[in-house]
C-alpha cells in the first residue's frame, strides 16, 4: 500500500495534478473508444487530446503527455514502431537541423550578445532601437535558428535586468552574476518607478524582437524547423526556398517593420515604453567595465565567432552540405579554435535543442497516425476540390488557426506531407503544388504569432526566468502579439492570393 500511494503521488502530486489526471482519463477512454467507434474516430480523438497537450504546454512539457498517447496509439493499433520510423527516416534533416544548428549557434552566444548589447545601448530612440532589434532579430534568425536567437535575446535581458536590480538594491557593481530576484519589493522606493518602466521597456522590446524571429524565420529553409521539412519534400535547395518564399515573405517583412514603429508611435497594445535615464547610465557603466575586463583571448573569441558565421552563411547559401551537417562543422570550428576541449562543455550546447527534438519524434508519431489512419486526406481533398486559385488562400488560413491552437512544425508536417501525395497522385501540377508549399509554410509561420502555443520561441520566453521578472504573463503576451498577428496574418494573406 505504502509504494501504491508513493506511485500516485509521483505521478498526481504536483502543481499540474488536475491536468495529469485528465491524460490518465484520455488514456482509459481511448481503448474504449477504440472499441465503439473504430479507429478512425478514435485516431481523431488521440489527435485532439495530443493537441490539447500543446495548448497546456506551460503546465506540462508535452514530450511527457504526448509520449504517452503515442505509447498507446502503437498499442492500440493505429499506427506500428515502423510507421513512426519511417516517419523519422524520410524526416531525418530536420532532427539533425535540431541537434547539430542549435547546439552549433550556441558557441557563437557572445558575439550575439555583444552585438544585441551595443544596439541597445548605442541607440537612444526607441523606435529606431525597436526597429532594429526587430530587423537584427529577423535577419539572425533567418540564416540560424529562431530558437537560439530567442535565448540570446533573453540572455541580454536578463543580464540587463540583473545589473540594474543590483544598483537600486544598493549593491556595488562588481559580479555580472544572476541573484535571487524574488526581493523585488524590497527595491528601495526612490527606484521603484524607474524598474516599473525598465520592465515595460524591456517586454516591449522582447515582444518586438520575438515577432523579428517569425519574420526572418519564414524567410529561409533554417528559420524553422517546418521549413526545412516542406523544402524537402519540394526538393528546394536554400536560394530556392528563399526566392520562392519572398513574394510573401518580404511585403509581410515591410509589413511587420511598419508595424513596429507604428506601436512605438502610437504606444498601443503595452508598447512605446522608453529606458529610463538613471537605468541607462548604470547599464552604460557597467558596459564600460565589462569592456575593460575583456582578455585578448575573449577579443580572440569574438573573432573567430565572426568569421565562422561568415562560414555559416557561405555554406547555407551554397548548400555545401545538409543543414545539420552544416552546424555540426560550425560545433567543431568553433570549439577547435577557442580552446573548448571538455565534454561537459560540449554537453551544455545540447541542452536547449535536445527536449525539442525528443518532442519532434512524438510529433512525427502522430504524423504516423494520421497517415496510416487516412485522417487528413478528406479535409486535402475538400481544400483541392476548390477552385485553382482559392487553394493557397484557404490553406494558408487553415494552417494558421490550426497552428495557432497547436504548434506549427505539428502542423506543417501534415498538411505538407497530404499535399505531396496529392501531386505523387497527380492530382495537383507542379506549380500548384509550389504554390500549397508556399501557403502551408507562410501559413504556419506567420499566424502562428497569436499564442505562444504556435511558436517555439514565444514558448521559450514564457517560460524563461525572463517573463515574471519583467511581468510578461501568458495573456499579456497575446495581447502584444495582437496588431502583429492581425497585420502579418493579413498581408501574408493578400501575398498568396497573388500567388493564384
Amino acid at each position: 500500500m505504502t509504494l501504491k500511494m508513493a506511485f500516485l503521488h509521483n505521478f498526481m502530486g504536483t502543481s499540474s495534478a488536475w491536468y495529469k489526471s485528465l491524460i490518465l482519463t484520455f488514456l482509459i477512454i481511448n481503448p474504449m473508444i477504440l472499441f465503439a467507434f473504430g479507429p478512425v474516430v478514435s485516431s481523431w480523438v488521440l489527435v485532439a487530446e495530443f493537441i490539447f497537450t500543446l495548448a497546456m504546454a506551460l503546465k506540462c512539457y508535452p514530450l511527457v503527455p504526448g509520449g504517452l498517447l503515442i505509447i498507446e496509439a502503437i498499442v492500440m493499433g493505429l499506427t506500428s514502431p515502423a510507421a513512426i520510423y519511417q516517419e523519422l527516416v524520410t524526416n531525418f534533416p530536420v532532427i539533425l537541423l535540431l541537434m547539430f544548428m542549435v547546439a552549433g549557434i550556441y558557441f557563437m552566444k557572445d558575439l550575439l550578445l555583444f552585438v544585441f548589447t551595443r544596439i541597445l545601448l548605442g541607440i537612444q530612440s526607441k523606435p529606431l532601437l525597436s526597429l532594429l532589434f526587430t530587423a537584427v532579430s529577423a535577419l539572425l534568425s533567418a540564416f540560424l535558428d529562431a530558437l537560439t536567437v530567442t535565448a540570446v535575446i533573453i540572455t541580454v535581458g536578463t543580464g540587463f535586468y540583473a545589473v540594474y536590480h543590483k544598483v537600486a538594491s544598493g549593491k556595488k557593481l562588481g559580479h555580472h552574476g544572476l541573484h535571487d530576484h524574488q526581493n523585488d519589493e524590497h527595491v528601495i522606493e526612490y527606484h521603484r518607478e524607474d524598474l516599473n518602466r525598465f520592465r515595460a521597456f524591456l517586454r516591449s522590446l522582447m515582444m518586438h524582437a520575438l515577432v523579428g524571429t517569425a519574420l526572418g524565420g519564414a524567410c529561409t529553409l533554417v528559420g524553422e524547423p517546418q521549413n526545412l521539412l516542406i523544402a524537402q519534400r519540394a526538393n528546394w535547395q536554400f536560394m530556392d526556398f528563399a526566392t520562392r518564399m519572398a513574394p510573401v515573405t518580404m511585403p509581410v517583412l515591410v509589413a511587420g517593420l511598419t508595424t513596429c514603429l507604428l506601436l512605438e508611435w502610437v504606444k498601443w497594445f503595452g508598447f512605446g515604453a522608453r529606458l529610463p535615464e538613471p537605468v541607462r547610465e548604470i547599464l552604460l557603466e557597467f558596459s564600460a567595465y565589462e569592456a575593460e575586463r575583456r582578455t585578448p583571448r575573449q577579443r580572440a573569441s569574438l573573432v573567430v565567432q565572426g568569421l565562422v558565421a561568415i562560414i555559416l552563411i557561405i555554406s547555407l547559401a551554397l548548400h555545401l552540405a545538409e543543414v545539420g551537417l552544416i552546424g555540426l562543422l560550425v560545433i567543431i570550428l568553433i570549439t577547435a579554435f577557442t580552446g573548448i576541449i571538455e565534454e561537459h562543455q560540449l554537453g551544455k550546447a545540447f541542452v536547449e535543442a535536445m527536449p525539442f527534438t525528443a518532442l519532434l519524434v512524438v510529433f512525427f508519431g502522430v504524423v504516423a497516425v494520421i497517415h496510416q489512419q487516412h485522417l487528413f486526406s478528406p479535409v486535402i481533398a475538400i481544400l483541392l476540390e476548390l477552385p485553382t486559385e482559392q487553394q493557397p488562400g484557404m490553406i494558408f488560413l487553415a494552417n494558421g488557426l490550426l497552428s495557432a491552437m497547436s504548434d506549427n512544425v505539428f502542423v506543417a508536417a501534415i498538411y505538407i506531407d497530404e499535399v505531396k501525395q496529392a501531386f505523387d497522385a497527380g492530382i495537383i501540377s507542379q506549380e500548384q503544388f509550389e504554390k500549397l508549399a508556399i501557403a502551408i509554410n507562410t501559413g504556419t509561420n506567420l499566424p502562428s504569432i497569436a499564442t505562444p502555443n504556435g511558436q517555439a520561441a514565444f514558448l521559450f520566453l514564457l517560460t524563461s526566468t525572463l517573463a515574471p521578472l519583467i511581468r510578461l504573463s501568458y495573456g499579456r503576451m497575446v495581447w502584444m502579439a495582437l496588431p502583429y498577428t492581425i497585420v502579418l496574418t493579413a498581408t501574408g494573406y493578400i501575398a498568396v492570393l497573388r500567388l493564384g
